[in-house]
């Protein structure tokens, strides 16, 4: 496959980054979790449970506060103010003109007080604050306001790709001289109406979460926020910023085949990294690891790892950190890109936990169960969700 012939105006730095998981609380606590392989998902504590089949999630442990929160915010907001903050620690001088944030849910459980709240026709004093904290929008405006931060933002909610789209748009932008600096990520947290529909679509598992593996039976939810800076790497260097990675490419693509399932032939996942390998003018072999998307359901780990083996072969090692962690919908992208930077830069390859037995259908080199120490020079990550929303990054060692 030969790259389009075309030069991006301008390179695109990530000069810091900040991540809140069910790993921890921060970059050194996930990047520990992710050295370790540890397993973070737990039986659910934020609503009753004992009517569904699955019981578990990742879950950022439910005693943790973002310092100096109001304390009318929703959970949201905690995560996505700490992840900026954190992000605007690793580099203060950075001033965002824009932030594109990926999200599905927003506010939910607010939302679902409210709504509860109108049903029974009561009208209790916090109606207006779970009201005014449901918003998507909202949770980013807190975290800009932490940080003092002024800029516009552009909300992406396309399934649970919209934390790689939010990425995706944010380097484009960058890359093509419209933005110099652009912050950028997702965010979502566990809600009782989300994780009681991916119980009752029996995509949820009551077992291990195992991606690839040949028993596997389905996902566990999860939540937390990742943000990401992105400037053009000349001005980045002009003001001496840390440079931790370089955004390359991006791909994307759409199959339409089903409202939940993917394209069993894999087609969707192969287009967006075939676009994205294009768009960074690499081939195959220029990539040394795939943070695939990996839910471990029946259908996505069956398209993916057919798409993955059909265009890389067994050459390149895969994993999918959601096996720690779970699936934080529109935040697993922007946690997953942000873990490929981690990867890249400390020269190790995440773990894929809970990992048996492989799958006949597609030969991968599965990164299973522990880490692997190795130099990483360019790495691939994957979102696909609902609908046939397919996307991918192209992510490089600095």
């Amino acid at each position: 496959m030969s790259a389009p012939d075309f030069t991006p105006r301008f390179r695109v730095a990530v000069t810091a980054l900040g991540v809140v998981s069910p790993l921890g609380v921060d970059a050194v606590e996930n990047l520990a979790s992710l050295r370790s392989g540890r397993d973070a998902v737990t039986p659910v504590s934020a609503f009753d449970v004992s009517k569904c089949r699955a019981k578990t999630a990742g879950q950022v442990r439910a005693e943790w506060t973002f310092a100096g929160a109001d304390p009318r915010w929703h959970r949201a907001s905690h995560f996505t103010a700490a992840a900026m903050r954190e992000a605007q620690r690793g580099d203060e001088a950075f001033a965002p003109e824009l932030a594109v944030i990926g999200t599905t849910s927003g506010g939910m459980s607010f939302g679902e007080r409210y709504h509860r709240a109108q049903i029974a026709r009561e009208r209790p004093p916090e109606r207006a604050v779970w009201l005014a904290n449901y918003m998507p929008q909202k949770a980013v405006l807190d975290g800009l306001a932490a940080c003092g931060w002024a800029a516009p933002m552009q909300i992406i909610a396309n399934a649970c790709a919209s934390g790689t789209n939010a990425v995706g748009h944010a380097f484009q932008l960058v890359r093509a001289g419209l933005h110099r600096a652009v912050l950028c990520g997702g965010y979502d947290t566990i809600s009782e109406l989300v994780f009681v529909g991916f119980d009752s679509l029996q995509a949820a598992t009551p077992e291990k979460v195992r991606p690839f593996d040949k028993n596997r039976t389905g996902l566990v939810l999860g939540e937390g926020a990742a943000m990401l800076t992105l400037e053009s790497w000349d001005s980045a260097e002009r003001r001496g910023a840390p440079i931790l990675a370089e955004v390359t490419g991006y791909g994307i693509a759409t199959d339409n085949y089903h409202l939940t399932q993917p394209h069993p032939s894999g087609i969707g996942p192969r287009r967006a990294m075939e676009r994205a390998l294009a768009d960074a003018r690499r081939t195959v072999g220029d990539i040394d690891y795939i943070n695939a998307h990996g839910t471990a359901t029946t259908f996505n780990d069956a398209t993916e790892g057919l798409a993955i083996a059909r265009l890389f072969g067994a050459r390149v090692p895969v994993s999918s950190t959601k096996s720690m962690m779970g699936h934080s919908l529109g935040a697993a992208g922007a946690i997953e890109a942000a873990f490929t930077v981690l990867a890249l830069r400390d020269g190790f390859l995440p773990p894929n936990i809970n990992y048996a037995e492989p799958d006949p259908a597609f030969a991968l080199d599965v990164v299973a169960n522990e880490a692997r120490a190795t130099r990483l020079k360019r790495a691939l990550s994957n979102s696909f969700g609902f609908g046939g929303t397919n996307a991918s990054l192209v992510l490089e060692a600095a």
